[in-house]
C-alpha cells in the first residue's frame, strides 16, 4: 500500500523530478551496477518521511540505504524541497489565493535523539535533545533551530521567510501569536516590520483568546504526522530542512486539491473527500 495517495505523489513527483540535475555517469570503465533510478529512490524518501522508519528499515533489494542518505544529502544541497514547496504555494496562491492580511506564528519542539547540527536541550524533556521549528500560516514560512531557543528569537526569521516564499505582503498584516510572545522585544520586532500584532495576555486563560491562532496550531498538528518531524534522527540541519520543506509541500498540494476540487475539473481528480 502506498504511503500517500497517487493524486498527491504524481504531481508532486512531477515537480521534484523536473527540477533534478540530468545525471552524467563518470566512472572510468563502466562496469558498475546500474544506478538506482531517482524515482525509486523518491519513494524510499517519502516512505521514510511518512513513517519516519531508519533506512535501514525501509531498504529494498533494488535501493539501499547508503543510497538513500547519499541522494537525500545531494537533493538537500540542491534546494530540490525549497523549490518544490515554493512552486506548489505559488500554484495555490493563483487557484486558490493566499490570505495574507491575517498571518499567525508559532512554534513546536520535537525529540531529535541523535542530535545534531540543529538539535539543542529540549525544555520540555527533561534536556534531552530536540528540534524547534517555526512555521507562519497562512504563509507557511518554516525555520528550524535548535530545540532550547524561545519563540521570540525566532519570530523574525520565520516572517522573513514566509515573506521570501510568498513574495510580496499586503500593506496591512496582523500577526496573531500566542502568550509565548507577550514581550515588548517581540512587539518592537512587529512594529519594525510596519506589522500589528494581537499577541494572548500572560495570565488569561487561552481559550477565551485563541481566536485565529487555531490554524497554526491546525498545521503544527499536520506536520506532525509525518514521523520524520516529530521524531528526526538526522543531524544535518539542510537535511532536517529538506524534509521539512518536502511535508511543508505535501501539506500545501493536499489542501490545494481539497479546497480545488469543487472549483476545477481534471481528470485524476481524487473521488474521496479525505486526503491522507
Amino acid at each position: 500500500m502506498p504511503v500517500l495517495p497517487s493524486c498527491l505523489l504524481e504531481p508532486l513527483w512531477d515537480q521534484f523530478s523536473a527540477l533534478l540535475p540530468e545525471h552524467v555517469d563518470t566512472h572510468p570503465l563502466g562496469c558498475h551496477n546500474p544506478r538506482t533510478t531517482d524515482r525509486t529512490v523518491f519513494e524510499h524518501v517519502i516512505a521514510a518521511l511518512v513513517h519516519g522508519s531508519g533506512y535501514e528499515r525501509i531498504t529494498t533489494p533494488g535501493c539501499s540505504d547508503r543510497t538513500i542518505r547519499r541522494r537525500v544529502r545531494h537533493w538537500a544541497q540542491l534546494g530540490i524541497a525549497e523549490q518544490v514547496y515554493a512552486l506548489t504555494l505559488e500554484a495555490y496562491d493563483r487557484m486558490i489565493g493566499l490570505e495574507l492580511a491575517e498571518l499567525s506564528v508559532d512554534g513546536c519542539i520535537t525529540k531529535a535523539p541523535c542530535g545534531g547540527e540543529a538539535a539543542g536541550r529540549s525544555p520540555v524533556d527533561r534536556s534531552k535533545q530536540g528540534l524547534k521549528r517555526s512555521v507562519a500560516t497562512e504563509a507557511r514560512g518554516i525555520v528550524s533551530a535548535g530545540a532550547n531557543r524561545h519563540d521570540s528569537p525566532l519570530l523574525v526569521p520565520t516572517l522573513e521567510a514566509a515573506k521570501e516564499q510568498v513574495g510580496e505582503f499586503p500593506d496591512q498584516i496582523n500577526v496573531n501569536l500566542d502568550r509565548g510572545y507577550d514581550s515588548d522585544k517581540s512587539r518592537c520586532a512587529l512594529a519594525g516590520l510596519g506589522f500589528t500584532g494581537e499577541i494572548a495576555r500572560k495570565g488569561v486563560p487561552a481559550p477565551i483568546q485563541a481566536d485565529k491562532r487555531w490554524v497554526v496550531e491546525r498545521s503544527h498538528a499536520w506536520m506532525n504526522g509525518f514521523g520524520k518531524l516529530r521524531r528526526c534522527t538526522e543531524k544535518r540541519s539542510r537535511v532536517v530542512d529538506f524534509y521539512l520543506y518536502l511535508a511543508a509541500a505535501i501539506i500545501t498540494l493536499r489542501m490545494l486539491i481539497r479546497r480545488a476540487t469543487p472549483l476545477y475539473r481534471w481528470n485524476s481528480r481524487p473521488t474521496t473527500k479525505r486526503l491522507k
